[in-house]
């Protein structure tokens, strides 16, 4: 887990501190599949802003993903850039949106801000490539190596009784 001491920067209002960081990334899991940063420990932008009214937050980085493609299990890699922005305000009360999750007793939590931002910019769906066929619902293959289509389609024989008394009554 990488962790930021703010308290350490003594920032006026206006007043800006940026750094090179590395920040370790633990893997996502998506619909039951693993998706490992590679490397784990990525080099990242961070810069901090003092407003008259609080803290603004900036992490930037490049990371590359490694998983399952999520219609065929192909090996696929992402190359994704992050950037994300928080707001601490210097007296937030009880409003949650004047206070950042990351932030407690002036550390700045950069694990679990750079996982969710790289969660946050994740597509719909990892693809190894835009036009992939998927498995087959049939018989499993992959259809991006070995097109194909099944001529008889069986239907359910739970559904069996239903089909006969359709078959009847539409006679």
């Amino acid at each position: 887990m990488t962790t930021f001491s703010l308290r350490r920067l003594r920032l006026r209002s206006g007043e800006q501190f940026r750094d090179e960081v590395e920040v370790e990334l633990e893997p996502l899991v998506l619909g039951g599949q693993e998706y490992t940063p590679v490397p784990a420990g990525v080099p990242a932008q961070l810069a901090v802003t003092k407003a008259s009214s609080g803290t603004v937050l900036e992490l930037s980085f490049r990371v590359r993903l490694e998983g399952p493609c999520f219609r065929c299990l192909a090996d696929c890699a992402l190359e994704l850039p992050i950037r994300a922005r928080e707001y601490q305000a210097a007296q937030p009360g009880d409003d949650p949106d004047l206070r950042s999750e990351y932030v407690h007793d002036d550390t700045l939590d950069l694990s679990a801000w750079a996982h969710d931002a790289l969660a946050l910019a994740l597509p719909d769906k990892i693809l190894h490539s835009p036009d992939c066929a998927g498995l087959c619902p049939e018989c499993g293959k992959d259809l991006n190596v070995e097109p194909h289509t099944h001529d008889e389609v069986k239907g359910d024989p739970r559904w069996a009784a239903l089909e006969r008394l359709r078959d009847e009554a539409g006679t």
